[in-house]
C-alpha cells in the first residue's frame, strides 16, 4: 500500500491579505481605493461645513425668541429689530422682515416672511447634496471594485491552472471585497449626517413658524413703548 507523501507547499498557509493597518488595507485594495478616499474627503469636509453652519449658535433658538417676544413687549418692535441685527442668525433674520412690516396687511407680512424663510432654507440646504451624491457613488465604487477583483481572482485561476486550489481563490475575493467595505464605511456615516442634517433643518423650519406666530401675536404695551 503506498502511503501519500506530504508536499509541504499544500500544507503552507494560503496567502492572506495583511490588514495589520488601515494603509495596507487601502494598498491591498486596488486602484478603485482612491475614488473612494476621495469620497470620504469630500463627504468629511462637507460634514463640517454644515455642522459648523447648521448649529444652534448660527440657527437660532427658542431663547432667541423670549428675548424677542418679551422686548418687543415692553419697547415696541423697533427694539426687536436692534436685537435681530446683533443675532446674525437665519432665524433673527427671517423675524426681522416681520418685525420691518409690522402694521401692514397681514397677507403681505405672511408673503414676506415666506419668502425669507425660503431663502434661508435653500441656503441652509444647498451643500447638503454633495453628501447625497457621495452616499450614492461610494458604495457603487465598492461593488465595481469587487466585480473587478472577481474577474482578476477567476483570470489568475484559470492562468495558473488552480482548480482545486481554493487558496488562490480566497485570496483573490478577500482582496476584492475590501472595496465593498470601503464603500460601504464611507457610505453610511455619510448617509446619517445628511439625514441628522435634513432634520435639523425641519426643526429649524417649525421653530421659526411658531415664533413667527408668537412675535406677530406679541401686543405692545403703550406705556411702555412710548
Amino acid at each position: 500500500m503506498q502511503i501519500a507523501t506530504t508536499n509541504p507547499e499544500a500544507l503552507a498557509a494560503p496567502p492572506s491579505i495583511d490588514a495589520s493597518s488601515l494603509y495596507d488595507m487601502v494598498l491591498n485594495g486596488g486602484p478603485l481605493m482612491v475614488p473612494i478616499a476621495l469620497c470620504s474627503i469630500v463627504a468629511l469636509a462637507y460634514t463640517v461645513e454644515r455642522w459648523t453652519r447648521l448649529r444652534s449658535g448660527a440657527l437660532g433658538g427658542q431663547r432667541l425668541v423670549g428675548t424677542l417676544v418679551e422686548n418687543v413687549r415692553m419697547n415696541g418692535p423697533q427694539r426687536g429689530l436692534e436685537l435681530c441685527e446683533q443675532s446674525r442668525t437665519s432665524l433673527a433674520r427671517i423675524l426681522a422682515v416681520g418685525l420691518r412690516l409690522r402694521g401692514q396687511p397681514f397677507l403681505e407680512i405672511e408673503k414676506a416672511v415666506e419668502d425669507a424663510g425660503s431663502r434661508e432654507v435653500g441656503r441652509l440646504s444647498a451643500n447638503l447634496r454633495p453628501l447625497v451624491v457621495v452616499a450614492m457613488i461610494a458604495p457603487l465604487l465598492g461593488l465595481l471594485g469587487t466585480v473587478w477583483g472577481m474577474i482578476g481572482a477567476f483570470g489568475n485561476i484559470a492562468l495558473q491552472d488552480g482548480l482545486g486550489k481554493p487558496e488562490l481563490l480566497a485570496s483573490g475575493i478577500s482582496q476584492a471585497l475590501i472595496t465593498t467595505a470601503a464603500g460601504l464605511a464611507v457610505a453610511i456615516p455619510t448617509q446619517a449626517a445628511y439625514y441628522w442634517f435634513k432634520s435639523r433643518i425641519e426643526r429649524f423650519i417649525r421653530l421659526t413658524e411658531d415664533a413667527h406666530l408668537e412675535l406677530s401675536a406679541v401686543e405692545v404695551l403703550p406705556e411702555e413703548a412710548a
